[in-house]
């Protein structure tokens, strides 16, 4: 799948073309990185000459001309490629950074405050109430991740080290990535679903991740905590509310949800022991963006496939 990454000979005659979201700070350290002058903003033709882009999302303009790379600034691609076919032969590849640090300090954040029953306490001072609740130690208690990537192990690496039994969940049953204690495919996930405290998932949005979240495993659920900070198709919400309702599902987090930004009416808001966070786990740091940029572009240089790249016939 990897036989039109672009040559360095090409790399070096290309335009280098940002958004005109991307900031100065970025463009400054795209033409360090490159040697290249940055051309800020996307033409309404396409150059007839090679050119690479940076940016969220690819004109369709763009997208029949000489393109031979776009790096996204954003870790999920699923918007990029579901905005019609991805040019054949056009490298894709994403920004991650230490968004995997960021999102695995924001699931322990929600795990802890669980445990030590931080929202409850809240409510209590808002009344004015002083009554004594139960805590719990995370240590021996166990989590399910879906999803065994960089974001996913980042989560099961700060998880384990808390003392908590980590099983990834991932596309089968094989020796498991770091931070896992053990990896099942998703067809094997009844047993550690039903045994878990925490249920977390990082999956990317693609057709096989498309309201994975059903009936059945939010069923599943023996009153695990569902933390997602993966996206928000991935998880059917009328399920959801009801796995809440019956108890199955103790609680929600969710970072994402299938329509964003929520309105004010979205039946979101009203789910019971939830809490949305707007989109906030992962947020991208425009060092992110220079750091992956600039590993691609050495790979690219040594004619290796960079870390990053996605397979957008999966999607990810």
């Amino acid at each position: 799948m990897w036989e039109n990454i672009p040559p360095p000979g090409l790399l070096a005659r290309a335009r280098l073309l940002a958004a005109p979201a991307v900031g100065v700070s970025v463009v400054r350290g795209l033409e360090e990185i490159t040697g290249h002058p940055v051309e800020q903003g996307f033409p309404g033709t396409p150059p007839e000459e090679p050119f690479i882009c940076v940016g969220a999302t690819l004109p369709h303009t763009l997208r029949d001309g000489p393109l031979v790379w776009f790096h996204s600034v954003n870790a999920g691609t699923d918007a990029l490629l579901s905005a019609g076919p991805w040019p054949p032969g056009v490298l894709l590849t994403r920004t991650v950074g230490r968004m995997g640090e960021r999102i695995a300090q924001y699931v322990l954040a929600w795990v802890l405050a669980d445990c030590q029953s931080v929202p409850e306490f809240a409510a209590q001072h808002a009344r004015a109430e002083w009554r004594r609740l139960p805590s719990e130690l995370v240590s021996g208690q166990t989590a399910v991740i879906y999803g065994t990537g960089r974001i996913g192990s980042a989560v099961a690496g700060l998880l384990r080290a808390c003392g908590l039994r980590t099983v990834g969940v991932g596309r089968g049953s094989r020796a498991a990535p770091a931070g896992f204690d053990r990896v099942v495919g998703a067809g094997d996930d009844a047993g550690p679903l039903a045994s878990a405290r925490w249920v977390v998932s990082t999956l990317p949005l693609t057709p096989a991740t498309a309201g994975f979240f059903g009936a059945d495993r939010f069923a599943g659920m023996g009153g695990a905590t569902f933390i997602n900070v993966g996206r928000g198709a991935t998880v059917d919400m009328r399920a959801l509310e009801a796995g809440l309702h019956s108890g199955a599902v103790g609680g929600a987090v969710l970072d994402v949800l299938p329509e964003e930004p929520a309105a004010p009416g979205d039946r979101g808001w009203r789910l019971p022991r939830t809490v949305i966070t707007s989109h906030s786990a992962g947020i991208t740091a425009d060092e992110d963006v220079l750091t992956d940029f600039a590993a691609c572009w050495e790979a690219l240089a040594a004619g290796r496939v960079p870390g990053t790249a996605v397979d957008v016939g999966r999607g990810y």
